[in-house]
């Protein structure tokens, strides 16, 4: 399991056209799940978002969570994490997990991330989203598990 944590000042994601989600100051996180990843998988990465030290504090140090500052964080799903492009210049998918599989796990991350009190909202799984940002530094993690 994998997730690309992307620090904003805001984020939104729209489908056909429409606004879906959206959230400003905190994290946009990038979900990808792979087969055999496992809920305990994302009890540790959901543990590891809530508490992470990346936000900065009074003094522009990365001193705070987001929980420390009442951020919000917006959860899309995306399986070209789980790529393989080791091989030629066509990435491969054997790796991603099938649908059904990936989004009872990643159902299962967003619950996880809200018990540490976060607002969370997400995209909608499978469809074909549009991603709108302004990173925070930039400031870009990978975080898996």
């Amino acid at each position: 399991m994998k997730v690309l944590v992307q620090k904003v000042l805001s984020a939104s994601v729209s489908v056909a056209g429409k606004v879906v989600s959206n959230i400003d100051n905190g994290y946009l996180l990038f979900v990808g799940i792979e087969k055999g990843d496992n809920e305990q998988q994302a009890d540790y990465l959901a543990k590891k978002v809530a508490n992470l030290l990346i936000l900065t504090d009074e003094n522009d140090k990365m001193n705070l969570s987001i929980k420390d500052t009442g951020g919000e964080i917006l959860a899309v799903s995306q399986f070209t994490l789980a790529a393989d492009v080791s091989r030629g210049n066509r990435p491969g998918f054997e790796t991603a997990a099938l649908p059904d599989d990936a989004q009872k796990l990643y159902e299962y991350f967003v619950e996880k991330l809200k018990t540490f009190d976060i607002e969370v909202k997400t995209g909608i799984f499978q469809a074909d989203m549009k991603v709108a940002l302004i990173n925070d530094g930039p400031c870009t993690f990978l975080l898996q598990k």
